[in-house]
């Protein structure tokens, strides 16, 4: 089976050969162009270019990604928490001791959340203005006032915990985690 990291160098190579330009004229392009904003990135690919949505899609993310600023270029999982309030990133700090203390788990922090995977994703740790969103796949798991519905908050999960201090952290939480962990491998 193929690497997502290989996965991705095969659609780049497809995009490159498919539309006739490296990626690093597609940077150049965006660069010239001076949009920021992914949305507007990708309808310019393909308004003014022709770009597929998917296309045009990875070409903004890879050249968000090489365009970022260099001050940037540190913890990706500490830049979400390094403007949140104390008490968040401690939450944060309590519920990675226990992901930490699970193993084997694949870490992708992206712009906004970082995602937990084993051999599929497992989980996501979102932070909120004063909360930490933690995010679970949990099929079958019945739905109770603490371990909500994910499906209005993101539909690659089946639950969700809004924790809120680190003492929620507690045992029922982390067999939670455990469980879709566990699942995942």
């Amino acid at each position: 089976m193929a690497t997502v990291e290989e996965g991705l160098r095969s659609q780049i190579r497809n995009i490159e050969a498919t539309y006739g330009r490296s990626m690093d004229d597609w940077i150049a392009v965006i660069r010239v162009s001076g949009l920021t904003p992914h949305g507007q990135i990708v309808a310019m690919l393909k308004s003014d270019h022709g770009l597929a949505h998917g296309a045009a899609n990875r070409v903004a993310l890879v050249a968000l990604a090489a365009l970022a600023p260099a001050a940037e270029d540190g913890d990706p999982v500490e830049a979400l928490f390094k403007d949140r309030p104390a008490t968040v990133r401690a939450i944060h700090g309590r519920i990675w001791r226990e992901i930490d203390a699970l193993g084997d788990v694949e870490v992708a922090a992206k712009k906004g959340y970082v995602g937990l995977r084993r051999r599929i994703q497992f989980g996501m740790i979102k932070p909120a203005a004063r909360h930490v969103d933690l995010a679970l796949v949990l099929p079958g798991e019945p739905v109770t006032d603490r371990l909500e519905s994910a499906a209005t908050f993101n539909a690659l999960f089946s639950h969700r915990v809004r924790v809120r201090s680190e003492e929620d952290v507690d045992d029922e939480l982390i067999g939670w985690i455990r469980r879709a962990y566990d699942r995942a491998g």
